[in-house]
């Protein structure tokens, strides 16, 4: 068994926030709040941006990277990557529908990396459920045909794709770490890996930590957030036990703070998440 116990007292979070919590906001602006609050990354939803990744020009890409880094912090990933697009499936039925899915995939395999991005984060439930009539056997291998072209991009890139498995209320096709580990593992790839989400694990029976521990090392991405949609610290979700077990395993990735309530205001929610998580992995 591997002893944890130095990295243990070592390691220091690296702590990122989703940029949507900051409705409306042009990214600069977004970018600047995130570097004065105090994180060490901004998370980006694609939508914020444009309807498209293809419709974000690549001079633009940069120039975003480039403020991110003139404030000290860098893109830690993106996300949310399919909403507002049309005619994304990754188990659809129909061949053309998976071929400019996976196509799309490949684009935001290159915008994430013009970003300077380290991964990518796949959740879309509302394009993932099983259709009618289609076998969860069947799905499964429909959406290995989908995400195998951009794994091989993502090697390519230096980016990895993050598989997040959700909770049953929000899709019918992977509702749990263990089967999403059970996914990625049939590429045999360093750039696909599972996101954990804290929302997500709450559905599951067994205790985050232990969830976090039986995962490794097949995670490289979290989200922090609490089971009532808000940031950590906002709900009844201990983090404490959370990031000990995150530690133990020695991860060494971003921890994210991904909400869906936005009823405190971005600066808020972004000063007292953060000041939540440091408090409870100290």
């Amino acid at each position: 068994m591997v002893d944890y116990s130095f990295f243990t007292l070592i390691h220091k979070m690296k702590f990122a926030i989703c940029n949507e919590v900051f409705e409306g906001w042009e990214i600069d602006d977004s970018i600047k709040l995130v570097a004065e609050t105090g994180y060490d990354a901004i998370e980006i939803a694609p939508f914020t941006l444009a309807q498209y990744v293809t419709e974000v020009p690549v001079v633009e890409r940069r120039r975003i990277r480039d403020v991110a880094a003139d404030c000290g912090i860098g893109i830690s990933a993106v996300h949310w990557v399919l909403l507002k697009t049309e005619g994304m499936y990754m188990t659809h039925t129909d061949p053309e529908v998976r071929r400019k899915t996976a196509n799309y995939f490949c684009e935001l395999v290159e915008f994430c990396a013009d970003l300077g991005g380290e991964a990518i984060v796949v959740g879309s439930p509302k394009q993932r459920n099983l259709l009618p009539g289609i076998s969860f056997e069947e799905a499964w291998e429909l959406a290995r045909e989908t995400f195998a072209p951009s794994i091989k991009l993502a090697e390519d890139k230096g980016v990895t794709i993050c598989f997040e498995p959700l909770a049953p209320s929000e899709t019918d096709f992977v509702n749990t770490a263990e089967k999403g580990i059970e996914f990625i593992q049939q590429f045999d790839s360093e750039a696909f890996k599972i996101i954990l989400d804290v929302k997500a694990m709450c559905s599951d029976p067994k205790p985050i930590p232990d969830i976090i521990r039986d995962s490794h090392p097949n995670f490289a991405y979290f989200h922090a957030n609490d089971a009532n949609l808000k940031g950590p610290g906002f709900g009844d979700v201990d983090f404490k036990p959370i990031f000990a077990a995150l530690k133990e395993v020695g991860y060494d990735g971003f921890v994210s703070v991904e909400v869906f309530d936005f009823e405190e205001g971005p600066k808020t929610i972004a000063r007292e998440s953060l000041r939540y998580m440091q408090e409870a992995s100290a």
